[in-house]
């Protein structure tokens, strides 16, 4: 993968930053965006520029910082789609203000980005989009409708973007995680088997495969990393 260009969205976060760090053991050089303004601990160095205080949910942002990462590197090779919000809460009683803005975070995010890394993507030799759904999407358990109903948002995004890009060789496809094994979700569930969880950097494998040059067979793809859930 030595060389690759990649756009990483939401790469403060935890699965953000495990994405990142697996990247560049892999020698790719990486934009990393995100709407916190610190950047991260790593990776770090010349082959990295960090783009903070970044909100792709808004379209003229997302232009700007996708043209940043192409005009540092020379070009762009991947985009990963990672920013996104969660939120549990039921129907009733709940907020209407929750629908909106997992609809923000999660689906406007990824199109934002995606519109604007696409012209660069199609210099590239093997341009490649890899998505974060959610397993949850699949079918909707209680209090995650919301957050369900905009996953599912992304998968259809995936799929409709992966139809449209092929005729420019660009893949398009999301992963599909159950529980990843994060500091929140461990405070949140403390009488879970964690064990049974997915561990950041069992999804960035698979991401990254999706965005390596020997994927180009894979599109359109929803692909579940379930661990043992």
């Amino acid at each position: 993968m030595g060389e690759r260009i990649f756009a990483v969205t939401g790469a403060s976060g935890v699965l953000g930053s495990a994405v990142a760090r697996a990247a560049a053991k892999q020698g790719a050089r990486l934009a990393l965006i995100d709407f916190a303004k610190a950047p991260p601990a790593e990776p770090s160095g010349p082959e990295v520029l960090f783009l903070g205080g970044v909100d792709l949910t808004d379209a003229n942002a997302a232009g700007a910082a996708m043209d940043a990462a192409a005009d540092r590197f020379g070009g762009l090779d991947v985009l990963l789609n990672i920013a996104g919000g969660f939120s549990w809460e039921k129907h009733e009683g709940g907020l209407a203000e929750t629908w909106h803005r997992l609809f923000l975070l999660n689906v406007q995010t990824a199109s934002n980005a995606s519109r604007s890394a696409i012209p660069h993507l199609r210099r590239s030799t093997a341009g490649r989009i890899v998505n974060v759904g959610a397993n949850a999407a699949l079918k909707a358990s209680l209090g995650m409708g919301a957050y369900a109903a905009s996953k599912a948002g992304v998968h259809s995004l995936t799929q409709a973007l992966a139809e449209e890009l092929k005729p420019d060789g660009i893949t398009v496809n999301a992963v599909l995680p159950s529980i990843l094994d994060t500091p929140t979700n461990r405070a949140d569930m403390p009488k879970a088997d964690v064990s049974a969880w997915v561990r950041p950097e069992e999804l960035a494998a698979v991401m990254l495969f999706l965005a390596s040059e020997e994927a180009s067979a894979v599109t359109g793809a929803l692909i579940p990393v379930t661990g043992r859930v």
